[in-house]
């Protein structure tokens, strides 16, 4: 039976501000979704609190995977009950080498009840999965002794978010703007490699302003974010319509929605 990551009337604060109003949505394991809206709708801010940074408040609503309430852990505990962010910007970690931080996550993901100390992964086991992956991603071996996104170019650190993918092998998996600032040779790589990785054991949500990504994986549901709120979900043409159209006839579908974010702009410029 496929997991599912269900979230139901999420209401979500960054300090005194509300961000998230309501937001209802399901993924299950196999399924594509993206999730769209305009700047400042509330995108970026769900997918933080899916995986539980500290910024952002949860005041109301629950998130569940299996039935199981994960609004208490710790991003270290939802990540070991199968959740992954790929960030819109990674971040550089010098003196760490890529290897050496992709067999402290593999151990730590893959053990809940491992204990820091404790051993990690063998080296040989580990060896053996990382470059098969890396083949199978036509990543070069090089790339593994690298420091982890230090000196990397914006391709680079995707690739290396989806190399994170490929080894963590997440119930579900929050794309955060992957495309943000690629040139379209680099969209192609990161679309291929995450294309080749879903399947039947992941869920993937897209967010993006683009239709780039999902040209190589075309969502089942495509979710409109307008003013903190999913107001229209859709499938693959409903992307199409937006990339075609922008988010006029949204706002037009949803008034007072748009009244809304209109307000919100009126506030934050005042």
């Amino acid at each position: 039976m496929s997991s599912l990551l269900k979230i139901e009337n999420l209401h979500v604060s960054v300090g005194e501000t509300e961000i998230l109003k309501g937001v209802d949505l399901e993924l299950r394991q196999g399924e594509v979704h993206a999730l769209m809206g305009p700047n400042g709708s509330g995108k970026s801010t769900l997918a933080y609190a899916l995986v539980g940074h500290p910024k952002y408040e949860i005041t109301e609503g629950s998130i569940t995977i299996d039935d199981k309430d994960i609004i208490e852990l710790d991003p270290a505990q939802r990540a070991r009950l199968g959740m992954f962010l790929a960030f819109q910007y990674p971040v550089t970690i010098p003196g760490v080498k890529v290897a050496d931080f992709l067999r402290h996550a593999i151990s730590n993901v893959r053990n809940p009840d491992r204990k820091e100390g404790e051993e990690l992964m063998p080296m040989r086991d580990f060896r053996k999965e990382l470059r098969s992956t890396m083949q199978e991603l036509n990543i070069d071996a090089e790339f593994a002794r690298r420091y982890l996104n230090d000196g990397f170019s914006g391709g680079e650190k995707k690739r290396m978010e989806i190399l994170q993918l490929a080894m963590l092998k997440p119930k579900f998996a929050i794309l955060d703007e992957t495309d943000s600032g690629l040139d379209s040779d680099a969209v192609r790589v990161v679309s291929e490699g995450l294309k080749k990785l879903s399947g039947p054991h992941m869920g993937v949500l897209i967010i993006t302003h683009h239709e780039r990504l999902l040209e190589y994986n075309i969502p089942q549901y495509t979710h409109v974010m307008l003013a903190g709120r999913i107001v229209e979900t859709g499938d693959a043409e409903l992307a199409q319509e937006l990339h075609n159209n922008g988010y006029a006839g949204i706002r037009e579908r949803h008034p007072e929605a748009a009244a809304e974010e209109e307000a919100a702009k009126e506030t934050t410029t005042v």
